[in-house]
């Protein structure tokens, strides 16, 4: 015996000892029998075979090299067993700790708890065996065996620690060595403690069952099937069976929310419900009660969207009245419609509809609108502000928020966007997704307004990463479910079909499995869904089925049941479907659905399979997504789709099937689905763990990083790298490289250095825009990280091209490529390069090609290649070529929807570089796709017409085109196409056919700038059906010759206006050599063939020759003030300097020692108003006691020279100093005593009108206009009449000349200005003209172009975020004003502003107070919200509808710099003088009512703006941005350096100024008219630039020809004169004799003395005379109807706010206001009349300052109209204009009580007052004192006031009449007040009224004691100064009289008169004198005229 096999036998017998020794003891632990062979059982066998030992030995390496050795051979051998300690719980701890350590990627605690949740389960032991060694693995077993001994013991609590282990007993020797032993090794081996798992939180809202979760395999290396699942092996397929989870139940304390426990809100919307579902129930607190963000993970079918329901009604209880928190009973709610949105975003079209559909239904009752916004189905603007939740898609809302514009409105209402199937974010669509939610979280920050995000997904395993990405709280919103939330268990099988893909066999064994587990459902009874993946497919496996059954002989099982009702129906029904398929198919027992069939059919088969009619339904996967139709079982039979966008046959997305699974199992009568895959056997591993197990989702955000990056930056959300940084910091990408680094190629080391991966992301961003600089998309400059859009970046944003595509179009656009190389280069896009060719189409290519009819342009390159075919199926679709291949059909689909696309970011790119053919080419191209016809096709087929006519138009073509087609009356149409009846119809579709016919003006503004006014008049009549709400088009002008487009618009002519005249204003660009002539091309956008070209000729183009004069401004030593030699002056100036600056002190001399008139044009901000000041001292000097009148533009203006001067010159100067405004109108007497009189244009024009009765006008010695360059302006004529009539005046006047002063900005033609004026020629004569840069501070000018946006608000939106980078820049510290363009315009700014100032580290950076308290007591002073809220952030508004005190703090706040940001419009850069060290102009248009559209601002407005930039005590230089649009940019580069000429515009008004001046006598004949023209700046431009006022000479004539061009620019000025002359005769305001004499007549002086249009003269007598009776009603029609209304402003969408306005006020519009639009601004004033005497609300700001003004008019029209209408005659109209004027000045209605108008009376009384109380105001005014009070009780004033009423009541006028004088020819009325007045100043109690009036009446005299035959009409009120008495408590003596005389015609016999005194201001105060008696007159007195009513003004 060899030594070896001596040392086995000892071994096996001791082997055999210890086992003989161990029995007894195993026996005692019974342990359960074991199934099979003990692990080692057969050891002895083996050891004893005779294989060679040794190699034994190193046979035991495990197949997985990081197996551990088995612990217990390990310690064994130690001499100690884990076996000798306690099984508890804590035993167990250990062993998974140490299990753990050995398998990277495994949690012990996991481990831990699946363990224990296993024990814990009720399975049998065999069960228990098989779940434990699934969980644990097969190297286990011992492991498994004495868990499963101890399975008591583990169950239940842990030990206490001391008694945990050996050492917690009395121990024998023995143990304790082994005890010490064991602590002795496991010191020596302790592994390092675990890594701390700090991801699995425990999370409240997280509910899965331990089991569930996928279990991780032993290796940890991939999730284990659940536990039941088994694989079977067939024939043809292999299976894997899941069983169904258990529907779990609802844990202890937790119950379902009953509805009825709910608020009114949810009650009404989940009506038919009786508790919400398990889940809904567990986050109705979260989902309803707060605005927590939300991440839902359930499975399909467990209520989702009733959850998103509760998030929606929490969104809505934000914006009803009642609050449902609040009053929970309420069940009628009032929604404010018009504050939220609600954003769904659905991933499919399909879902969308569903969605919409079912949430529009269940919303319906609170009058919600719900609205799809897909690719299929668009919204107009207004819809989409009609609508409160958008259901759309990710593509979709990823379009609507990349408008930096348009739709921002939309963006910001929203409340809450929910996310459905968040899970896409791991699809190729994820990165939209990311986009999406970074872009709103962006948004949330910025704007500090709430936004809630809610994302709902299928169970997805790493939850936790999504939440994080959704930015909800883990703890609040997190909500998981698992599948045991499935309302139907599901129980899913899947199949790998055995042979190889794609072959015969493989496609067999399909149907034959497909067919095989059909019949196994239906064998059960179950109803079966099978889903294929094309439309074909679905009737091809329906037939395939039914053959496979006959062929089986079981086809009966199929078979629908004939009594089934419905099925009775279906078969009558069957005979309506247009599908032969369904006929076919449906008695046998199967449907077919696909999204091909008619929507009839597909509901048809819906209803057939919902009702159980038919057992089987082949459908694809929209089904799934679309409807909601359910069925016990669903089978997807094969996972290859055709996807067009990838070109090729890919994998069904896991969403899909997750989606269709959910269809499987109807609750009401199934306990569980049965969902089944058929997948071929390679991807059968693919499908199993994604659907079983759910891989984490990754982020597909990098990939398309380049696009979004641009989409963010075009956006200007991003405009440097480390605001792009901060972006991507938002996104999914961000969160899964944190969580996961290695899977985004992140080593350790680098998270470890920059644990927030800023360099990481930097490097992806760096990387990005290097390609999109290098694309020409933005740019990028690298060394200061900015990153700006240009235009073709923000057009592939906004038409979602992708960089790729742009960088080839970059390389092949070319300006004149034809049709042939577009279609090339559109095929050729990044979009189609996924399409590839196949060999099985090919032949059908080739028959495409070879149809000249089908592919019209020839194609580069074989078939074979991919561009090739993408061009051949464009061409093909344009054709309408009819493709047979289906995946052809799908390439086509998707190669027509991207190419239109792609064509119009095409044309739009063309357009910006001004290639005209290209444009024409590229749009009509783009219609081309869209209507599917090519350009070359006859017109009408863009109509529904039959083939054959469209034949026949196509025949005759060009004896068919619509110009020739126009000529022809129907029968010749008729005629032509060979068919008479069609002759009307083409004849009337020839009218709806949308062309436009184009007027032009050309005006040239100098050599290089023409002004172009075109008129568009629409050429067709409107038909709903063809051109819906509206029809656009574009409009450019190109050169003749080059076809360069000078400038572009997008014109869109709306149905409301088409009958408005469309006018167009735009300069362009001259260039030499001149083109002959330019084309203006109007091209519709959506209609082929309707296009109109305008030639407009330059042949009598004459460009001025405008020679800049300006005046160098001369190095002299600055002048001291001492030479003013006053010394009053000289302390006056002493104040503020000691030295002139260098332009005083080059004109000084001409100003304060020559009588020179002057012209002085200079910058802004230059010390002009020091030169007029000298002008001033040389007029009191050289002429005392006359006068010098200082008129600017502007009421601001005005008042700010007035309250400069009134504080620093007048006082200090003993001079007397008044104000003329519409504002503020002194008597005469102060006129007469002022020195300096400052006033604006129009009310000097009125008073000097009358100069020959005025001394004080004539009295004027200096003339000083301010901003003179205002001439060329609306209000420039006005200007021009003054300076005439100054001239004139002086030459009439003694004292002779008056000198002028005129002021200005820098002018390019100062010569003509200065030569009109009477300034000398000659240096230093007068002429003064310095350039733009002589300022005291020099300004740097930025101008900064912007795209053109589709509206005026997005355009202005999208200048915010600059306009605060520009802040940023160049004035961080110093103040700023931002100049916009209306009131609403500064709080948008400003509030956009306050979001930035959010973004910042320190929020109030612009705020500069003191302390907190000041802040808030300043504060608490503001009565704007906006300005409060704005203020608070350092920023003040400033326009004019702020109260003064408002604006007032604004301006000293500015000003002491505790606020830094002003934001104002354009009246605060003349009104007052708050320079800044920046200032910006946002925007260089406003909205013109007149226009009803946007219109440029004057130059001169933008040259003020500029001229606040830069404050002289402070800044060393100023910096001024100007933000415009692109194609302004040349525009204002040119002119603010050269300067603007300056043009009239009296031609365009002369009619009004003529009637003026005839009216004043200064005009008796059309030769004087002439005359007086030859006096103005008109007459002096006429032949300078004869072009611009429309007289037609030629270039030749006017160069060499004098005398012609003079003969031509008198006939000229003749017909002017003639026509204004007409004009006036036409409203009886002139008589023009056949001599030419021409007579003021009685209406003409009216009109001049009130100063109204010829035309509101016009339209009174008109009125007058056509109405018999006018009413109340009629008077204030006539009123709002005056043409000086014709500028009140109507803003966007105000016409909404007047109808809603209208609909509350006493009168309707009908019969009154000549039927005028809402939007009409006559039909505004008429309202706001109504609205004043009505004492509403009004509805917002801007409309009480629109009242204040239309009030201001009203008064004068009033009191010209009762003169006319008593000129006229119509004594009941007078008593109707007196009592609108008392109503309009009291703020009361006529019927109202008259006592109304005191404090706190009611307007009506009931019976019962009325008879106590005082009837009228006459009866209140003669009451004694006593009696008031107790009068004030009776009509219920309140105690506070009664006071006040008794002391308004007390000095209401208490008059006495009495006639003296009586004599055959007049009388005198005598009025005798009887109290005092109501103050000094003898103003009304009006306290309504915005400005003070003055009391005063109206004296009507009638005859006979009638009132209808009136004889006078006087007008009298209190001279003041004439009854000034002993003053009584400040209150003027008691009694004041004034004395009326009335002439009368005298009459041979005695006349008795009655005279009426009627009060201009209290309703209904009249007093009367009857009977007066006047006596006959002697014979020879009577004089020989009969009276015509008598009237005197004034």
């Amino acid at each position: 015996m060899t030594l070896a096999s001596t040392a086995e036998t000892q071994w096996l017998a001791q082997l055999a000892a210890m086992r003989a020794a161990m029995r007894p003891a195993i026996a005692e632990l019974e342990l359960p029998p074991l199934k099979g062979e003990i692990y080692g059982a057969d050891i002895v066998d083996e050891i004893s075979s005779e294989d060679d030992p040794e190699e034994d030995i190193w046979e035991v390496s495990s197949e997985h090299d990081e197996s551990p050795p088995s612990e217990d051979g390990l310690l064994e051998s130690n001499g100690f067993s884990w076996r000798d300690r306690s099984h508890d719980q804590n035993w167990l701890r250990q062993r998974c700790l140490q299990y753990s350590q050995w398998r990277p990627g495994i949690a012990a605690e996991d481990v831990f708890e699946q363990i224990l949740s296993t024990l814990a389960a009720h399975l049998s032991e065999d069960e228990l065996q098989m779940a434990l060694a699934d969980i644990l693995g097969l190297d286990d077993l011992d492991f498994v065996i004495e868990i499963i001994s101890h399975r008591q013991e583990l169950l239940d609590k842990p030990r206490a620690a001391d008694a945990n282990g050996v050492l917690g007993r009395l121990q024998t020797k023995q143990e304790r060595d082994a005890a010490l032993r064991q602590q002795d090794y496991e010191h020596k081996h302790a592994l390092l403690a675990p890594a701390l798992n700090r991801g699995e939180e425990q999370l409240p809202h997280v509910y899965k069952s331990h089991s569930a979760g996928n279990t991780l395999d032993a290796a940890g290396r991939k999730y284990a099937l659940p536990v039941g699942s088994s694989r079977t092996e067939h024939e043809k397929y292999e299976e894997y069976s899941i069983p169904a989870a258990k529907v779990g139940v609802l844990a202890a304390g937790h119950k379902l929310v009953q509805i009825s426990d709910m608020d009114g809100l949810c009650r009404q919307t989940f009506k038919g419900y009786k508790s919400l579902n398990r889940m809904q129930s567990l986050l109705y607190g979260v989902a309803y009660k707060t605005s927590e963000n939300m991440l839902i993970c359930a499975p399909t079918g467990a209520g989702k969207t009733d959850a998103a329901m509760l998030t929606i009604l929490h969104a809505i209880s934000k914006n009803i009245s009642p609050d449902p928190f609040e009053e929970p009973d309420a069940s009628e709610f009032t929604v404010q419609v018009d504050d939220f949105k609600v954003v769904y975003v659905a991933p499919m079209k399909a879902l969308a509809a569903e969605v919409t559909e079912k949430l529009g239904r269940r919303l319906q009752w609170l009058g919600i609108q719900v609205r799809e916004l897909t690719g299929d189905m668009q919204l107009t603007k207004r819809e989409i502000a009609a609508t409160q939740i958008i259901v759309t898609t990710p593509e979709k809302w990823d379009v609507v928020t990349r408008k930096s514009t348009g739709d921002t409105e939309l963006v910001q209402k929203v409340r809450l966007l929910i996310i459905d199937e968040v899970h896409m974010l791991h699809d190729e669509r994820g990165a939209v997704l990311e986009s999406l939610v970074a872009r709103t979280e962006r948004q949330v920050e910025s704007t500090q307004s709430l936004i809630r995000i809610v994302g709902l997904s299928a169970t997805l395993p790493n939850y936790v990463d999504v939440a994080d990405f959704l930015k909800v709280n883990r703890h609040t919103g997190l909500f998981y479910f698992d599948a045991s939330f499935r309302p139907v268990p599901l129980e899913q099988h899947f199949l790998g079909i055995k042979g190889k893909a794609g072959t015969k066999t493989a496609r067999e064994n399909l149907d034959t499995v497909a067919f095989i587990k059909t019949k196994e459902m239906l064998l059960l009874g179950h109803q079966v869904m099978v889903f294929v993946h094309s439309r074909k497919d679905t009737v091809l496996t329906a037939r395939m089925l039914h053959q496979k059954a006959m062929d089986e002989q079981c086809d009966d099982l199929f078979m629908p049941e004939h009594d089934h009702p419905s099925y009775v129906t279906a078969l009558k029904d069957l005979k309506n479907t247009r599908s032969r398929e369904l006929r076919d198919l449906i008695p046998k027992g199967f449907g077919a659905h696909n999204a091909g069939m008619a929507r009839a059919d597909r509901n048809f088969v819906e209803r057939l399979f919902a009702e159980g009619a038919i057992k089987v339904l082949c459908c694809t996967a929209t089904l799934a997504w679309g409807v909601n139709l359910p069925a016990a079982a669903v089978v997807i039979k094969g996972t290859q789709l055709y996807s067009a966008e990838a070109g090729k046959f890919v994998d069904l997305g896991i969403l899909d099937v997750l989606q269709i699974f959910g269809r499987a199992g109807r609750p009401q009568f199934q306990d569980i689905g049965i969902g089944m895959i058929c997948t071929s056997q390679d991807k059968l591993q693919h499908y199993l763990s994604a659907v079983t197990q759910q891989q984490p989702i990754e982020s597909k955000f990098s990939q398309k990083l380049v696009d979004n990056l641009n989409a963010e930056i075009s956006l200007g959300t991003v405009t440097s790298v480390s605001e792009a940084v901060t972006w991507i910091g938002y996104s999914y990408l961000f969160v899964r490289m944190k969580r996961d680094p290695r899977n985004y190629g992140i080593d350790w080391s680098e998270i470890m250095d920059d644990p927030q991966l800023v360099e990481r992301r930097r490097d992806l961003v760096v990387k990005a825009a290097r390609t999109l600089h290098n694309s020409q998309m933005i740019i990028f400059n690298e060394k200061t990280d900015e990153l700006r859009a240009k235009d073709v970046g923000r057009i592939a944003s906004q038409y979602y091209i992708l960089q790729t595509s742009i960088e080839i179009f970059n390389t092949m656009m070319t300006p004149r490529a034809s049709e042939k190389e577009v279609l090339k280069m559109i095929s050729m896009s990044g979009e189609f390069d996924n399409i590839q060719p196949r060999d099985s189409e090919s032949l059908e290519l080739h028959r495409l090609v070879s149809e000249k009819s089908i592919v019209p342009y020839e194609i580069e390159g074989t078939n074979d290649q991919p561009h090739a075919k993408t061009n051949i199926l464009l061409q093909s679709y344009i054709s309408r070529a009819r493709i047979e291949d289906f995946a052809l059909v799908s390439d086509s689909a998707y190669v027509a929807q991207n190419s239109a696309r792609i064509c119009r970011a095409l044309f739009m790119i063309a357009l910006n570089r001004g290639w005209g053919y290209q444009c024409i080419v590229l749009l009509s191209l783009c219609k081309s796709i869209e209507k599917q016809m090519w350009h070359s096709q006859h017109p009408f087929h863009q109509f529904d017409l039959p083939q054959p006519i469209l034949k026949k138009l196509d025949e005759k073509w060009p004896a068919s085109a619509v110009e020739e087609l126009r000529e022809m009356d129907a029968s010749e149409i008729g005629a032509l196409v060979h068919n008479f009846k069609m002759g009307n119809t083409i004849s009337k579709l020839l009218d709806n056919f949308p062309t436009l016919s184009i007027g032009a003006e050309i005006a040239p503004l100098n050599r290089d700038v023409l002004r172009m006014k075109l008129f568009l008049f629409p050429e067709f009549t409107w038909n709903d059906r063809h051109h819906g709400t509206s029809e656009s088009y574009w409009i450019w002008v190109e050169n003749s010759e080059t076809s360069e487009i000078f400038h572009h618009e997008y014109f869109i002519l709306s149905r409301k206006k088409l009958y408005d005249t469309h006018e167009l204003n735009f300069t362009i660009p001259l260039s030499d050599p001149l083109p002959s002539q330019i084309y203006v091309r109007a091209v519709s956008d959506r209609w082929l063939g309707a296009e109109t070209v305008y030639p407009v000729s330059f042949q009598h183009l004459i460009r001025p020759d405008t020679e800049s004069v300006y005046t160098d401004l001369l190095d002299l030593q600055p002048l001291p003030i001492s030479a003013l030699k006053n010394p009053l002056l000289e302390e006056i100036y002493g104040q503020r300097f000691r030295f002139f600056n260098p332009m005083q002190t080059q004109i000084f001399h001409t100003l304060y020692h020559t009588s020179s008139n002057v012209l002085l044009g200079s910058p802004t901000g230059s010390g002009k108003t020091v030169a007029a000041e000298l002008a001033m001292w040389w007029a009191f000097r050289e002429k005392p006691g006359s006068k010098v009148v200082y008129i600017a533009p502007m009421k601001a203006l005005v008042r700010e020279r007035v309250q400069d001067w009134g504080k620093r010159l007048v006082s200090q100067m003993g001079l007397k100093l008044v104000e003329l405004t519409g504002d503020n109108t002194p008597d005469t007497r102060t006129i007469r005593h002022a020195d300096i009189i400052i006033t604006t244009p129009e009310k000097w024009d009125g008073i000097s009108r009358s100069w020959q009765t005025r001394s004080y006008v004539r009295q004027v010695s200096l003339v000083i206009i301010d901003e003179i360059h205002l001439l060329g302006g609306d209000r420039g004529p006005i200007l021009e009449i003054i300076v005439s009539r100054m001239n004139y005046i002086a030459s009439q006047s003694e004292s002779g000349s008056i000198r002028l002063v005129g002021m200005s900005t820098a002018c390019a033609n100062a010569s003509d200005l200065a030569n009109w004026l009477g300034v000398k020629s000659g240096n230093n004569q007068g002429l003064f003209n310095f350039r733009h840069s002589v300022r005291p501070v020099p300004l740097e000018i930025y101008i900064d172009g912007f795209p053109e946006q589709r509206g005026f608000c997005p355009l202005m939106q999208s200048m915010n975020r600059p306009t605060f980078l520009a802040i940023k820049s160049h004035s961080p510290e110093k103040p700023v004003i931002v100049f916009v363009a209306s009131r609403r315009q500064t709080r948008l700014t400003a509030k956009d502003l306050i979001n930035f100032c959010g973004m910042e580290d320190n929020p109030r950076r612009f705020l500069h107070f003191a302390s907190e308290e000041d802040l808030q007591l300043t504060l608490s002073t503001v009565k704007d919200t906006a300005l409060r809220e704005a203020l608070s952030f350092g920023i003040g508004l400033h326009h004019a509808g702020l109260v003064e005190s408002d604006r007032t703090l604004a301006e000293q706040l500015f000003a002491n710099n505790k606020i830094q940001i002003l934001v104002a419009t354009s009246t605060l850069a003349w009104g007052v003088n708050l320079p800044a060290h920046l200032v910006v102009v946002k925007g260089t248009q406003f909205f013109d009512a007149k226009l009803e559209g946007y219109k440029d601002m004057d130059l001169t407005d933008v040259l003020q703006m500029l001229g606040r930039a830069g404050r002289p005590q402070f800044d060393s230089s100023g910096i001024a941005r100007i933000f415009t649009q692109d194609a302004k940019k040349a525009f204002y580069k040119h002119f603010l350096h050269t300067g603007f000429p300056v043009e009239s515009s009296l031609h365009n008004v002369l009619d009004n100024h003529l009637g003026a001046e005839v009216s004043a006598g200064t005009i008796t004949t059309k030769q004087d008219a002439l005359d007086y023209l030859t006096w103005t700046f008109f007459f002096r431009r006429l032949h300078k630039n004869p072009t611009y006022y429309g007289l037609e000479i030629s270039a030749e004539e006017h160069r060499d020809n004098p005398s012609t061009a003079r003969q031509l620019a008198a006939d000229y000025m003749i017909e002017l004169v003639d026509k204004s002359l007409h004009d006036l005769a036409g409203s009886d305001c002139v008589l023009v004799h056949s001599n030419g004499d021409v007579d003021s007549t009685p209406f003409g002086k009216i009109m001049s003395y009130y100063y109204l249009s010829h035309l509101t003269v016009r339209m009174m007598l008109s009125k007058a005379r056509s109405t018999h009776s006018p009413s109340f009603g009629h008077v204030l029609a006539w009123v709002s109807l005056a043409s000086e209304f014709d500028d009140l402003p109507v803003r966007h969408n105000e016409d909404l706010i007047n109808a809603e306005l209208a609909k509350n006020l006493p009168l309707g519009t009908a019969g009154l206001m000549d039927d005028l639009p809402m939007w009409d601004p006559h039909m505004k004033a008429f309202l706001l009349l109504q609205a004043f005497m009505s004492r509403i609300e009004l509805p917002i700001s801007d409309y009480v300052g629109d009242c204040n003004s239309v009030l201001d008019q009203s008064i004068r029209i009033i009191q010209a109209g009762i003169d006319l209408m008593a000129e006229l005659g119509r004594s009941t109209v007078v008593q109707q204009m007196v009592c609108l004027l008392q109503c309009i000045k009291s703020a009361r209605w006529p019927q109202d009580y008259p006592l109304s108008i005191l404090p706190t009376v009611s307007e009506s009384l009931s019976d019962e007052l009325a008879a106590q109380a005082p009837k009228d105001l006459v009866a209140l005014s003669e009451m004694p004192a006593t009696r008031l009070v107790i009068v004030s009780e009776t009509l219920g004033v309140l105690a506070a006031q009664r006071n006040t009423f008794a002391k308004v009541a007390g000095t209401l006028p208490r008059i006495r009449l009495r006639v003296s004088e009586l004599n055959p020819d007049h009388f005198v009325v005598e009025l005798l007040r009887q109290n005092a007045l109501v103050n000094a100043n003898g103003y009304i109690y009006a306290p309504k009224f915005p400005k003070p009036q003055t009391e005063g009446y109206f004296v009507l005299v009638y005859k006979d004691g009638t009132v209808v035959d009136l004889v006078a009409l006087k007008r009298a009120s209190w001279s003041l100064h004439d009854n000034v008495g002993p003053k009584q408590g400040g209150r003027i003596a008691p009694k004041m009289e004034s004395r009326v005389k009335i002439k009368v015609p005298a009459s041979k016999d005695e006349t008795k008169l009655r005279v009426v005194v009627m009060s201009d201001a209290y309703p209904g105060m009249t007093w009367e004198l009857k009977d007066i008696q006047i006596p006959a007159a002697q014979p020879e007195t009577i004089a020989i005229e009969e009276g015509s009513v008598q009237k005197v003004a004034g």
